[in-house]
């Protein structure tokens, strides 16, 4: 199976994220005879082109004669069912469109199945998503990833007249995902570019730690002289993707905090997922005693984890900072002793074992019940575990 990471620094389109796509190496000729199929009055065309010294592949779908009429979502559910193409392809498809018809009904404040598309519901739109999830599934995609978003900024002119960037249809797709506005005052996330990813991507992260096969770029229709406006889109072997590898450390100081409630975020932190959470103190202004909050989290939890400093202390603000971080390979083995199961902690460099380590817990336990020191208990353990190894 393959993922790809989607690389939105310039924001991203329908048309943008199909060409993308297709320059991963599915023939044009397959994909145009595939949508054709659909028999709706429109034509594929693509074409390399560059933006901002850079290549990148544009795909244009024209249609023929009057434009196409608003459509509901009776129209683009019987459309969409009817066609020729796999359950996966028309399931990921209906969702997408499902998810643009709530959007824009709530923004406009109508009712769902009395909700017309205009742009997000014409022929090219249809093309662009069905031909994603098309192209999802040709390409064994199974995992979809993508940079945080930069929308843009400025106004847009749409069939509802001019409307702020990002557009409330977009910003209502784009709930809980991470946006930003830079260099651009243009609108650079469409509402089916927004619907499109809110849709299939699994995890809006900063760059991972990744190893990637190919590169396809999809170029947008505007060329921005400040930036290539191109979606990039990384693709390779799901195995070789490791989104939360990279890790962050999150701090705050803290003198104003009860230590119960403290010792107690050290127990909702680790049980959400942190990596590890440490207290030290600190000598702040005034001269005033304090606790500097320490924790190391993976990039996919790291705004979970914050939210959660501001909702279980007092810390009003924290820092962070990407760190490398090394650690051995890891494995859990039991070992019985006397009669009872402990765990066994093993620790590998380049295959062979350099620590091994007795569960504490299990000890302190086995301890306590047998009236032994936990000491011997931990000694009982190693010898076990050597007997066996």
């Amino acid at each position: 199976m393959k993922f790809v990471y989607f690389d939105a620094c310039t924001g991203l389109s329908g048309d943008m994220i199909l060409g993308a796509l297709l320059d991963l190496g599915i023939s044009f000729s397959t994909f145009k005879k595939k949508m054709d199929e659909l028999e709706l009055p429109v034509e594929i065309l693509n074409r390399e082109i560059k933006r901002a010294s850079l290549r990148g592949l544009k795909i244009d779908i024209l249609v023929k004669g009057k434009k196409t009429v608003p459509r509901r979502w009776i129209d683009i559910e019987t459309l969409i069912k009817d066609s020729p193409f796999s359950p996966a392809v028309k399931t990921n498809t209906l969702a997408i469109f499902k998810h643009l018809f709530k959007a824009e009904a709530k923004v406009h404040g109508n009712k769902f199945r009395e909700t017309h598309l205009h742009e997000a519901g014409a022929d090219d739109a249809i093309i662009d998503i069905l031909g994603c999830c098309y192209l999802v599934e040709a390409l064994n995609i199974s995992e979809l990833y993508c940079s945080p978003l930069n929308v843009g900024g400025g106004w847009v002119k749409s069939s509802h007249g001019v409307l702020p960037v990002p557009a409330p249809a977009t910003a209502e797709l784009l709930k809980k995902v991470p946006v930003y506005s830079d260099w651009i005052k243009a609108e650079l996330v469409t509402p089916t570019g927004a619907a499109i990813v809110s849709t299939l991507v699994k995890k809006f992260i900063p760059f991972p730690e990744i190893s990637y096969e190919k590169i396809g770029c999809g170029a947008g229709s505007k060329n921005f002289p400040e930036v290539p406006n191109i979606l990039r889109a990384f693709y390779g072997k799901t195995e070789e993707f490791k989104a939360g590898k990279k890790v962050y450390v999150v701090e705050a100081n803290i003198d104003d905090s009860n230590p119960q409630v403290l010792a107690n975020f050290f127990d909702t932190a680790m049980k959400r997922g942190a990596l590890d959470v440490f207290f030290t103190p600190v000598l702040m202004k005034k001269n005033r005693l304090a606790t500097k909050l320490t924790v190391l989290t993976e990039t996919d939890k790291i705004d979970f984890l914050i939210s959660t400093i501001f909702k279980e202390t007092s810390s009003i603000g924290v820092r962070y900072y990407p760190v490398e971080r090394r650690a051995l390979e890891r494995e859990i083995k039991k070992v019985k002793v006397l009669g009872e199961e402990i765990k066994m902690k093993i620790s590998y460099l380049d295959g062979k074992e350099v620590t091994i380590q007795p569960e504490f817990s299990d000890c302190l336990k086995l301890s306590k019940k047998s009236k032994r020191p936990v000491k011997e208990i931990t000694q009982l353990a190693l010898i076990e575990y050597s007997k066996k190894n």
